[in-house]
């Protein structure tokens, strides 16, 4: 569904991706690991269309999206849950909803009554502003906001990051029913425990370049991967 390929990148005259490679399987859950500073971040940017790539490609579904403008990108099928969650502040939870709502097939799967039976604090909280929410509502709002575009591939960008240890749960819980339900996901976040109990395959990115790619139990049982590649 989703192969990027030798995807380089930069940020004025400092290039910060140089050499990234990865795909993603209908269906797969895959994350992208990496210490803080690696090119988490700029890879996600770089697919999105929200960073242009100075070099490689990244093909969507078959054809060719490299350097395609984000609204363009997101029309392929890709929903992004960005760092920082980026909900519309002055909105309330409906409006942030309906905002980005698309059906790609005719028959929506991701509707209001889908995401509320996801997210039943979001239904609870319909009424209320972005700004009224407290960080973990924002990210459930972020994640059904990306949701009702149908996406055909789900990215997330820190899935839990500085989230409460029981919303973080709330989180896992969710991506774990997606995955049940055949949602390809790329992933990116810290707990690399949990990950592996529900994710297909990792890749790890180490100064701009993808340095290893694996399933949870080569990750899990190799403990010199976390110590050179993750641990700080």
């Amino acid at each position: 569904m989703l192969s990027v390929r030798q995807l380089q990148a930069s940020y004025g005259a400092a290039q910060v991706l140089f050499d990234i490679s990865l795909d993603v399987g209908a269906g797969e859950v895959v994350t992208l690991l990496g210490r803080n500073g690696m090119g988490k971040t700029t890879t996600v940017r770089s697919i999105m269309g929200l960073l242009r790539p100075r070099g490689g490609e990244v093909h969507f579904n078959g054809a060719v999206v490299t350097g395609l403008a984000p609204y363009r990108i997101a029309q392929t099928g890709i929903g992004l849950v960005p760092e920082g969650r980026q909900i519309f502040p002055t909105l309330t939870v409906e409006e942030n909803l309906v905002a980005t709502a698309s059906s790609r097939t005719g028959s929506r799967r991701w509707t209001l009554d889908a995401v509320y039976d996801l997210f039943p604090r979001l239904k609870e909280r319909r009424s209320n502003l972005g700004t009224q929410l407290s960080g973990g509502e924002q990210q459930m709002l972020a994640i059904g906001r990306a949701l009702m575009t149908n996406p055909k591939l789900l990215i997330l960008d820190e899935a839990t990051e500085g989230l409460a240890p029981l919303i973080r749960a709330e989180i896992w819980t969710c991506l774990k029913r997606l995955k049940g339900e055949r949602q390809s996901i790329l992933v990116i976040d810290k707990n690399v425990g949990v990950l592996a109990t529900f994710a297909d395959r990792h890749v790890i990115i180490e100064k701009g370049r993808s340095v290893w790619t694996g399933t949870s139990n080569e990750l899990m049982t190799d403990a010199s991967l976390k110590d050179r590649y993750l641990h700080v």
